[in-house]
C-alpha cells in the first residue's frame, strides 16, 4: 500500500494488539498531541484523513499530556498506551521529564517528537537546535539517557523496523519504560510502498517469565530457615495481577508483607498479614517488622531508597531473596536472585515450601495495632488555638503556621484532612498523587481496599504529575470517581491537563493541600539545620531574601476560570459539605483546602542518607552532618 510515513505509522499502531493469559486487546487507545511546526502537516495530516479507531487528544502541556498517557497505561496494567508527539525544539523537549518519569516507574509510553530535515537542505528550520561538533544532533539525542528504546526515521522504509523494535521495547515485562521515535518532517511526508504484512494486525504476547528451578530451590532453602521473613510487595506484583497469590502465599507460611508505593494496592489493606507502607514514607508497624526481619523476599521490586531506608532499615545479617522479571534489580543487595513473573514463581515457592509455617505469634498482630493507635491520634490531631500548635514535625521558626492560620483562617492539619477525605469518599475510587509530604502521608494512611486504585508515581517523584496522571486514570476507569491529590507546590508547576479534562468531559477531582510553599522539601531543609530559605510562598522582604509576607493566593478563584466546580476548604465542617457536594458534579472539580505547615506524618524510625555539608559555620548543619554519618556507617554498603 503505497502511504506517506505518517500515514503507515497511524495505520501500524491502529493494528496492535497484547495478549496476556490468553486475554487479547488492543493497545494503542490514541495519540496526544500538541500540534505545531514539524508534525501538523505530516502526522497531523495523516490522522486527520485517516486516524482509524484512533482517538485524537489535545494537550494542553506536552509532559503533562506525557504524564497523562503514562497513568492511563499503569492504570491498564501496562497493556494499553497512549501515544504522544510533538513539535520539534520545545515541544519535543517538554516530554522528557515525562519519558524519564515513564521510564523510572517501568511503564510503557511512546513518544513521537518531530524532528528536524532529514535531507538538511532548509537548516537550520524554525525551532532546530544546531550543534556545532555534529549536525546529526538534535534536541531529541536529549531523550537518550531516559528511554528503553530510541529511533529516527530518516527515511519512509525505515519505520517498519523502527516500529517493530518500539513495540518490542513497550511490551517488554522486564525493562519497560519509555520508546522514542523520531519523525523528521520532511520524512513523514514522504511515501513508501509499505508490505500489508507490516500494516495487518498483530497481537503482541505479554508473556509471564518462568524462573528455573534451580532459582526457586535455592530461594526456597533461605525461607525455609527464616524465623522472621517479610516480604515487600513492588509494582511487579501489581503489573503480574499477582495480589491474591501474594495473600495467598503470606497465609500459607504465616509471613506479613510490606508494600512500596507501586505496590500498594495490589494487595488488600485490609488482610491480616499487610503491614502498610515500608521504609522512608512507611508507617511503624512495617518498619518494626521490617527491623527485626531475618530474611526479606522482595516481590517485583526494586529497593528505592525510600523502601530500604537508605540500606539501614534491615538487620546487618539479613538475607534477601528477590523476585523480579528484571536481573538487574533481582540481584540488588546480594540477593538469592529468581528471575520470573511474580504469580509463576509464588506458585512455584508454596510447592517447595509445603509443611513450613513461620514461627511468628502475635508480633504482626502487635505492630499493626500500635499504628492502629498512632492513626487514630493522627486522624484526630486537631489544633484548637494557635497558642497551643504543636506541630507533628517540629517546626525550627514557628511563625509559619501561625501567620498561615492568621491569613487563611484554617487551623486544618494535613492528617485530620486525609483521614476524613478517606471516609468520605468512595471506596473503589482512584487516588493519584506523586510529589511532597502527600505521598508519604498517603502510604502510610491511605487504605486500599479496592486494587490498583492507588496511582502513585514515585519511582520519580515527579511534581507535576499528578493532575495529568489524574485525567490519565480517569480515561482508563471512567466509571470511577478519580481524585488528585496535589500540594499547592506540584499545583503550580503544572495542571494544565485540568483544563483537557473539562475538554473531554471528564471529571476528575483536585484535592489541593495549600500549606503555602513546597513543605516537604522545607522540612528536610530545616531539618538538617538549613534555614528556611526559597521552600516558603513569600515575599521578597526589604533586605532582599525571600522572608516576608506569605503569599495568599484563592487556587479555587483560578480554576473557577477554567470552568471547573471549585470550593475553599477551611474547616472540617467545609471539607464535609465539598467532598459530598463534589460527588454531585459532572465537571471537574477543585477542593482548595488550607491545611497548617509541619502537620503531615513523621519517619517513624526510618533514616534517609542525603548529601549533608561537611564544613559549616553552623552548629545545627555540622550535628546533621555527624548524625548523617552515624547512619551511615550502620547502614548495608551494597
Amino acid at each position: 500500500m503505497l502511504l506517506t510515513m505518517a500515514q503507515a505509522l497511524v495505520k501500524f499502531l491502529d493494528n496492535q494488539y497484547v495478549s496476556f493469559d490468553g486475554k487479547e486487546e488492543k493497545f494503542v487507545d490514541g495519540i496526544a498531541t500538541i500540534f505545531g511546526h514539524g508534525i501538523v502537516v505530516g502526522l497531523g495530516q495523516a490522522l486527520d484523513e485517516d486516524p482509524g479507531s484512533l482517538k485524537v487528544y489535545q494537550g494542553k502541556n506536552e509532559q503533562g499530556m506525557a504524564h497523562m498517557a503514562t497513568a492511563f497505561a499503569k492504570m491498564h496494567n501496562r497493556r494499553k498506551i497512549i501515544a504522544c508527539s510533538s513539535s520539534i525544539g520545545p515541544g519535543a523537549a517538554n516530554m522528557i521529564t515525562a519519558a524519564a518519569t515513564a521510564t523510572v516507574n517501568n511503564v510503557p509510553l511512546l513518544l513521537m517528537p518531530a524532528d528536524s530535515f532529514a535531507t538538511r537542505q532548509p537548516d537550520p528550520v524554525l525551532q532546530q537546535f544546531e550543534q556545532e561538533y555534529s549536525l546529526t544532533v538534535t534536541t531529541n539525542d536529549a531523550y537518550k539517557p531516559v528511554v528503553r528504546y530510541w529511533d529516527r526515521v530518516t527515511r519512509p522504509e525505515l519505520l517498519m523496523t523502527a516500529m517493530l523494535n518500539a513495540m518490542r521495547a513497550l511490551t517488554d515485562v522486564a525493562n519497560a519504560g519509555a520508546v522514542c521515535v523520531c519523525l523528521p518532517q520532511d520524512a513523514e511526508g514522504e511515501a513508501y510502498d509499505y508490505p500489508d504484512s507490516f500494516l495487518a494486525k498483530r497481537v503482541w504476547t505479554i508473556r509471564r517469565p518462568v524462573p528455573t528451578d534451580e532459582e526457586i530451590e535455592a530461594a526456597a532453602a533461605v525461607i525455609r530457615n527464616a524465623k522472621r521473613p517479610l516480604m515487600i510487595v513492588g509494582g511487579g506484583v501489581r503489573y503480574s495481577e499477582a495480589g491474591k497469590t501474594v495473600e495467598a502465599f503470606s497465609d500459607r507460611i504465616n509471613c506479613p508483607f510490606a508494600e512500596t508505593q507501586a505496590g500498594k494496592s495490589a494487595c488488600l489493606a485490609s488482610h491480616p498479614m499487610n503491614v502498610g507502607g515500608l521504609g522512608v514514607t512507611g508507617n511503624s508497624s512495617g518498619n518494626d517488622i521490617a527491623k527485626e526481619a531475618d530474611v526479606i523476599i522482595g516481590i517485583g521490586t526494586r529497593y528505592s531508597d525510600f523502601t530500604t531506608a537508605s540500606k539501614s532499615l534491615f538487620r546487618p545479617d539479613a538475607k534477601f531473596v528477590s523476585i523480579n522479571t528484571s536481573r538487574f534489580d533481582s540481584l540488588k543487595l546480594d540477593s538469592v536472585s529468581v528471575v520470573g513473573d511474580a504469580k509463576v514463581a509464588l506458585e512455584k515457592l508454596r510447592l517447595l515450601l509445603e509443611g513450613y509455617m513461620a514461627p511468628y505469634t502475635d508480633e504482626v498482630e502487635q505492630a499493626k495495632k500500635r499504628w492502629d493507635d498512632e492513626y487514630k491520634r493522627l486522624a484526630g490531631y486537631h489544633v484548637d488555638d494557635i497558642g497551643g500548635f504543636k506541630p507533628l514535625i517540629a517546626a525550627r521558626d514557628e511563625k509559619t503556621a501561625p501567620q498561615f492560620a492568621e491569613m487563611t483562617g484554617s487551623m486544618l492539619t494535613q492528617t485530620e484532612v486525609l483521614a476524613r477525605i478517606r471516609e468520605l469518599i468512595d471506596g473503589d475510587a482512584v487516588a493519584v498523587a506523586a510529589a511532597g509530604s502527600l505521598p508519604g502521608d498517603m502510604q502510610r494512611m491511605w487504605t486500599t481496599d479496592s486494587r490498583n486504585s492507588y496511582n502513585m508515581e514515585y519511582g520519580y517523584s515527579c511534581m507535576g504529575y499528578e493532575i495529568a496522571g489524574a485525567l490519565g486514570s480517569k480515561l482508563a476507569c471512567p466509571d470511577k470517581e478519580v481524585y488528585a491529590f496535589v500540594g499547592d507546590g506540584s499545583y503550580l508547576m503544572l495542571h494544565s491537563e485540568l483544563v483537557t479534562s473539562i475538554q473531554e468531559g471528564k471529571k476528575i477531582n483536585v484535592l489541593l493541600f495549600d500549606n503555602a510553599g513546597f513543605g516537604c522539601i522545607n522540612n528536610l531543609q530545616m531539618g538538617h539545620g538549613i534555614g528556611s530559605l526559597a521552600t516558603e510562598f513569600r515575599r521578597r522582604d526589604d533586605s532582599g531574601r525571600l522572608d516576608g509576607a506569605l503569599l495568599n493566593i484563592s487556587y479555587a478563584a483560578a480554576a473557577a476560570g477554567y470552568g471547573v466546580k471549585t470550593y475553599t476548604v477551611t474547616s472540617m465542617a467545609e471539607l464535609d459539605a465539598a467532598i459530598e457536594d463534589s460527588k454531585k458534579q459532572t465537571v471537574s472539580t477543585l477542593l482548595d483546602i488550607k491545611v497548617l505547615p509541619k502537620t503531615m506524618t513523621d519517619g517513624y524510625g526510618a533514616w534517609w542518607h542525603v548529601g549533608d555539608a561537611q564544613v559549616s559555620g553552623k552548629e545545627s548543619v555540622r550535628k546533621a552532618y555527624e548524625e548523617n554519618a552515624e547512619e551511615l556507617r550502620k547502614a548495608r554498603k551494597y
